[in-house]
């Protein structure tokens, strides 16, 4: 009915618009505010934003990222979480065009976007975010398949009734559904319950608390979205970069540590600082649900391509 161009020009509006809220959600719900009320405002001179001043990305570029009245900065945050949410609107509609599909994808890169950056910002993981987006992820499963074993594992048939829903908007296949539903309640149970598992192995082991329960729900969130199959995928890449970042960390304050103790033998001095990085790393908290965030929506549009490259790299070329 539309040229394609329009409909990617209106699902990228949508997305900048949905952005400006998220930027709300993420400052205000770690706070416990709501996101409702009052109205946005400046938090150095508490003067009420104008609308003109409220226009996603155009209003921080026009405003030269600074308060209109008392001239604070503002964070570029704002403008970032704007643009990107806009660019993976398009990109879920460029995926899959105009369907179900796109719109979880939607909704999936809004939540996960979020807490991208509540969780860097704040180290918190709102479960206002989280339980329910798990509840969502649930009710799109029979509408946007969900990839995972069920639908070899639970063969069903109805033999007594139509097996298929159809309407003006949505043509339901109810075995296909259940199947996919199936797959999106094992993504959940096996995401969160993995990530429970390596947290409770290493409180028992270090008796210090190593992921936080908000990290759990977040994966069963990813797993209710992804399925059983990606969400391990999900699992795996985001434990090799927080690995790779906390490895970076490390070696970084070894490296200022070392450069302070140089003045003595350069053994001792590595000695020392070598010591001390391990002390500071100990109340360096990583934020996790960054590396989840970030590496369900990558693996929500690319995540099979990936699997199957890395694949590729065992197969046995004549």
């Amino acid at each position: 009915m539309y040229p394609e161009w329009i409909l990617g020009a209106g699902f990228f509006s949508f997305g900048v618009i949905f952005g400006s809220f998220l930027n709300v959600c993420i400052y205000r719900l770690p706070r416990g505010l709501s996101v409702v009320s009052p109205r946005s405002a400046c938090p150095e001179c508490h003067v009420p934003i104008a609308g003109f001043d409220n226009i996603p990305v155009l209003s921080w570029l026009i405003l030269g990222g600074r308060c209109r009245h008392c001239h604070t900065r503002i964070t570029p945050r704002y403008a970032v979480v704007e643009l990107t949410c806009g660019l993976l609107f398009l990109l879920s509609f460029l995926r899959t065009g105009l369907s179900v599909e796109a719109v979880k994808g939607c909704v999936l890169c809004f939540l996960f976007l979020g807490l991208t950056f509540t969780d860097a910002e704040t180290h918190l993981l709102p479960d206002a975010m989280t339980l329910p987006g798990l509840g969502i992820a649930l009710l799109f499963s029979p509408f946007s398949l969900v990839p995972g074993p069920a639908y070899q594992l639970f063969p069903i048939h109805f033999h007594n009734a139509s097996s298929v829903l159809q309407s003006s908007v949505l043509q339901v296949d109810i075995q296909l559904g259940l199947r996919s539903l199936a797959n999106s309640v094992m993504g959940a149970a096996i995401g969160s319950g993995l990530l429970y598992a390596v947290g409770w192995i290493y409180f028992k082991l270090r008796n210090v608390e190593g992921l936080g329960f908000g990290d759990v729900k977040l994966m069963a969130m990813a797993g209710a979205f992804l399925g059983p199959v990606l969400t391990l995928f999900v699992l795996c890449i985001a434990s090799l970069l927080g690995g790779a970042f906390g490895l970076f960390v490390l070696l970084t304050v070894f490296w200022k540590r070392f450069a302070r103790y140089r003045v003595r033998p350069a053994a001792q001095a590595a000695s020392r600082a070598w010591q001390a990085a391990q002390i500071a790393m100990r109340g360096v908290e990583i934020p996790f649900g960054v590396f989840l965030s970030i590496t369900s929506i990558v693996t929500w549009f690319y995540g099979p391509q990936m699997i199957g490259c890395y694949l590729g790299l065992f197969q046995i070329r004549g």
